[in-house]
């Protein structure tokens, strides 16, 4: 698996935006849509350069300007998110990260049920 990256806030940010886009965008777009934060188009430039070296983008050309489209989609980012966690804070263990996650606190009966159910499930396609 390739180095997983995590992203910046910023960088996250821009990045649901072009997730929740069907078509290419450009920078001058995104700056529009970002007026608020007053980037500069460099600024900008480098965030879409930083997030194409990630692998999280893909940049074409058009005519004069760059055009960008997400290389992943949003939901294999958070896989390789919650893997890159689970390896590097709990070296790998699930019942560490589900320990953690519940210490102290109560599951109930319905959740306990259906994680059951999900465990028994990546059992069979293990």
């Amino acid at each position: 698996m390739k180095k997983f990256y995590r992203l910046s806030d910023s960088e996250m940010e821009i990045m649901r935006v072009i997730w929740g886009l069907d078509a290419p965008i450009t920078v001058a777009q995104l700056l529009s849509m970002f007026h608020s934060r007053e980037w500069k188009t460099q600024t900008m430039a480098t965030f879409l350069t930083r997030l194409a070296d990630k692998g999280l983008l893909m940049i074409n050309r058009e005519a004069r300007s760059n055009v960008y489209t997400p290389a992943i989609t949003e939901q294999t980012y958070r896989q390789r998110e919650a893997q890159d966690l689970l390896r590097s804070v709990y070296n790998g263990s699930l019942q560490g990260f589900l320990s953690a996650l519940y210490a102290g606190g109560e599951v109930d009966a319905a959740e306990a049920g259906e994680l059951k159910k999900w465990l028994e499930g990546m059992k069979e396609n293990a």
